[in-house]
């Protein structure tokens, strides 16, 4: 392969390190006023109590829990894209590795403060912790709370090794090129690499081995979650399905997010030839595969509730689809399962403002699909004298705000300051 075409490759992915023009520091000003706004609310909400939200008996969990749920599934769909597809060897992975293991990554961190928030005394966090206390009470490690510490500290781990093994060459490459502090900061982040024989021996080999680890550990992690509602008999929880069914829901979520920030990243620093229409149309043909799973998920769910002939759970389907919820209900169903049945056009998938829009709108409609899961069960439980309604209040919205920024905020601050796309897989599939 000529050396043009890998110094071509550098430059273009390195030209998107130089320093910034004034709209991308207005947007992260944006972005980081949000942030402040969350904070505030947070702040307000330790100070005041977290009756502020609109959290209520029966209704004691919200948007705070869907909000974890939420960005989880995005979390363990990002380091899952990029190791099956590196397992598999798809060479349209490449340009999109790095932002979706960068999502994982920082998803995750934002998915951890869900907890803090939701607990209201965030000083009390440590009785969650295994650890011996004042009071000689220990966590009960039957709980699938506990469950989700000790499998999320253990995927962030991972994922963060991965993310950051992947980067090594080329870390090592700004180095070569950087100057004054930003080449002291780059020679300390790249770990000595010289990019000698052995060195690429094992970095093959160790990216390879976190690939294989990361997949098998993600489809766990994600059906542990599922197991916070699932391991209870609230109706439409207690059901098998809600494993494989959560894990097709974080992928479905997972790549329409990939598009989500891909989209305006590609136009923004000028990567049309790398990410290129095909890759994002490889994207969009894998979002309706994990659609249809979807969507045969939801009736699944129904079907069984109808076959088992439980009064119950034939209740709260029924309510789901047409109660006070029902708005919710079919956005989830529309924007997770119809919507993006309009990939199907090459028209549709081939254009970047209907993909944009279409990614949106499957983030939007798999929140909902975290709300109608969470809100509607425990909403219409077993006692018809106990059933209530929930609606989020302003401090939560605050705070939901202030979290979607704040994951924005950081994946802004990352594609200025280090590689958004991987200099050397961009390199393997480079044609000469």
């Amino acid at each position: 392969m000529p050396q043009s075409a890998y110094s071509k490759i550098d430059r273009t992915i390195l030209d998107t390190l130089k320093p910034a023009g004034r709209s991308y520091w207005i947007g992260v000003g944006l972005l980081g006023l949000g942030v402040l706004v969350g904070a505030a609310c947070w702040t307000y909400q330790l100070l005041v109590g977290i009756g502020v939200g609109g959290q209520n008996n029966p209704v004691g969990w919200g948007t705070y829990l869907i909000n974890f749920v939420f960005w989880v599934g995005i979390a363990h769909s990002g380091t899952l894209i990029s190791a099956i597809l590196h397992l598999f060897r798809a060479g349209w992975r490449n340009p999109i590795a790095r932002a979706a293991e960068t999502m994982t990554v920082f998803a995750v961190c934002t998915a951890g403060l869900f907890p803090f928030i939701h607990l209201g005394r965030a000083w009390m966090v440590y009785f969650m912790l295994p650890v011996p206390n004042q009071r000689n009470l220990w966590p009960n490690f039957q709980s699938p709370l506990m469950f989700d510490v000790v499998a999320i500290s253990t995927y962030l781990t991972v994922s963060v090794m991965f993310w950051y093994t992947g980067m090594l060459p080329d870390l090592a490459i700004i180095r070569d090129r950087a100057a004054g502090m930003r080449k002291k900061i780059f020679t300390v982040l790249s770990l000595g690499w010289t990019g000698a024989h052995e060195e690429w021996r094992h970095y093959s080999r160790a990216y390879l081995f976190f690939a294989a680890l990361a997949t098998p550990l993600v489809i766990s992690v994600h059906s542990v979650v599922s197991w916070d509602f699932a391991l209870g008999i609230a109706p439409g929880w207690h059901t098998t399905i809600f494993a494989p069914y959560f894990v097709a829901g974080a992928i479905h979520s997972g790549l329409a997010m990939v598009l989500t920030l891909l989209i305006p990243l590609r136009s923004m620093f000028k990567l049309k030839e790398i990410i290129t229409l095909r890759v994002l149309e490889n994207i969009a043909k894998t979002i309706i595969f994990t659609g249809l799973i979807v969507g045969f998920a939801y009736g699944t769910e129904f079907f069984i509730a109808w076959y088992s002939h439980n009064s119950v759970e034939t209740t709260v389907f029924a309510w789901r689809a047409t109660g006070h919820y029902s708005v919710e209900f079919w956005i989830m169903v529309i924007c997770n399962t119809t919507i993006p049945l309009l990939f199907f056009f090459r028209k549709v998938r081939t254009h970047i403002i209907p993909l944009f829009v279409i990614s949106v709108l499957i983030n939007v409609g798999m929140w909902f699909e975290r709300f109608v899961i969470i809100i509607t069960s425990v909403a219409r439980d077993f006692i018809p004298h106990a059933w209530g309604l929930y609606a989020p209040t302003l401090v939560e919205f605050g705070i939901m705000l202030g979290t979607f920024c704040l994951f924005f905020f950081a994946f802004a601050l990352f594609v200025k300051h280090l590689p958004s796309v991987s200099m050397t897989e961009m390199k393997e599939v480079t044609a000469p």
